[in-house]
């Protein structure tokens, strides 16, 4: 079999971002979410609580679940990475991910609209979830072996918004044929194919097997091109020196001022944006009362807004360094997290709106246009900052770290919503944390240098 060339390692490893969005932009943010939330609710009234009790109940057990699911990741990726250094040996690992990630997204459709299978399709949800992200971290390990310093942000920005395309595709086919609406039909009239039962929402819970399906198949460019170099297999040394060297590793970290920065502002800002992300299909529901429907079309304007601007993003890191880009992209969700708590769907910043108004809707699908479009940029250009602070020799770990960061408090941002959905029984007033992580964020960006700090 022929060496892969350059330009097939880097669209193998683009391909891993396609083939794993749909898991995030249908089944974090914008079909499965709203659907479970929807259920959920409606499943704590059958039970005797009140409306507004019940929205809160569903927000919070999905909150405690999301905060589980982020422990996991953030503990097990630093040493998951060492260990993949240590041995020179990362496919292994991605079959054995991936393939737990498919069978746990094909489970999503025992979730009834009557609440049955609840719990289940929650749990494997987030065992799917974790699953996902714990091979995505060892792809962003690739990352460094593709380019050179100057050309990852660039070849960083175009994986994340190839990535947010198969997210728009995704979600426009599932809208277009199966995601249904009240009436039992799609956003274009058709009944869902194959049979379906538009009644039971079989069309909606389709999206469990169509995550499964679509990240099979766009593997495998992915699993074609991309394999572990003979020369740098070894064998694998035991889990005590893997855990020392790991420890070592994070003692010099923490004496890098740049790095440690960075991994430190990265941990609040991602935080942040991960919970925009995950409620925002969630906040649609419960807040504006939106349909499945309603919020796939928000999703499709907030891809494609995230493909487009991943793209400029990655251009201008090129040009500019990440680290303006970074610092750009967190002011602005700084000020829509500002809108997303001033707005309901009977005021704006405590101003009245008339009955039925449309404004509190355009304002939401231009802050989901804003959330992707940043929030892809931001990402990208977080990805080519760490790449400027790992050690070449060991990316792996490197990037177990960034995925530490990124996750070490991913209970943060979940339990802060969790506490002041319930103090203030309010769904926009339990996003006030996300504004405060945003700011921490950007204070500690102040100490990182523009072009990295490798390792002495």
């Amino acid at each position: 079999m022929a060496h892969p060339t350059k330009r097939q390692r880097i669209w193998g490893w683009m391909f891993f971002d396609w083939a794993q969005q749909p898991y995030a932009t249908l089944g974090l943010t914008f079909i499965f979410s709203p659907y479970f939330a929807a259920v959920a609710a409606e499943y704590f009234m059958n039970q005797g609580a009140e409306a507004a009790s019940a929205k809160a109940n569903a927000q919070s057990l999905w909150s405690s679940a999301q905060t589980i699911a982020g422990l996991v990741i953030a503990f097990s990726a630093p040493l998951l990475g060492a260990w993949a250094d240590a041995t020179g040996r990362k496919r292994p690992w991605f079959w054995l991910f991936t393939v737990i990630a498919i069978l746990s997204a094909f489970t999503l459709w025992q979730l009834q609209p009557n609440g049955s299978g609840l719990y289940i399709a929650l749990a494997m949800f987030w065992i799917g979830f974790v699953a996902s992200e714990s091979a995505f971290n060892l792809n962003n390990a690739i990352l460094p072996s593709l380019g050179t310093q100057e050309e990852v942000g660039r070849i960083s920005g175009t994986a994340t918004a190839f990535g947010y395309w198969g997210g728009v595709l995704s979600l426009f086919i599932m809208l277009l044929f199966f995601a249904e609406n009240e009436s039992g039909t799609t956003l274009i009239g058709l009944s869902p194919p194959f049979g379906l039962d538009a009644e039971a929402r079989e069309g909606t819970r389709f999206v469990g097997p169509f995550i499964g399906l679509w990240f099979a198949i766009f593997l495998i460019p992915f699993f074609a091109w991309n394999h572990d170099d003979p020369l740098e297999r070894k064998k694998p040394e035991s889990v005590r020196k893997v855990l020392a060297d790991l420890w070592q590793t994070i003692l010099r970290v923490s004496r890098r001022k740049s790095c440690r920065s960075f991994l430190l502002s990265s941990l609040f800002y991602r935080d942040a944006l991960t919970a925009l992300y995950a409620y925002g299909g969630i906040y649609a529901t419960l807040v504006l009362d939106w349909q499945v429907i309603q919020v796939g079309v928000f999703g499709i304007i907030a891809a494609i807004a995230a493909a487009v601007l991943s793209w400029v993003g990655g251009l201008a890191d090129q040009r500019f360094g990440p680290k303006p880009v970074i610092r750009t992209c967190i002011w602005v969700l700084i000020l829509v997290g500002c809108v997303i708590v001033g707005m309901s769907r009977e005021s704006l910043f405590g101003m009245p709106l008339a009955e039925g108004s449309l404004v509190p809707d355009i304002i939401f699908y231009i802050c989901g246009a804003i959330i992707g479009g940043t929030g892809g940029a931001l990402y990208s250009a977080s990805r080519s900052m760490m790449v400027r602070h790992c050690d070449p020799a060991r990316p792996a770990e490197g990037f177990g770290l960034f995925a530490l960061a990124g996750k070490a408090t991913a209970f943060l941002a979940p339990a802060l919503i969790t506490l002041f959905t319930y103090v203030t029984q309010s769904n926009q007033l339990g996003f006030l944390p996300v504004i405060g992580l945003f700011l921490i964020g950007l204070v500690l960006l102040a100490w990182v240098h523009p072009q990295g700090e490798r390792p002495a």
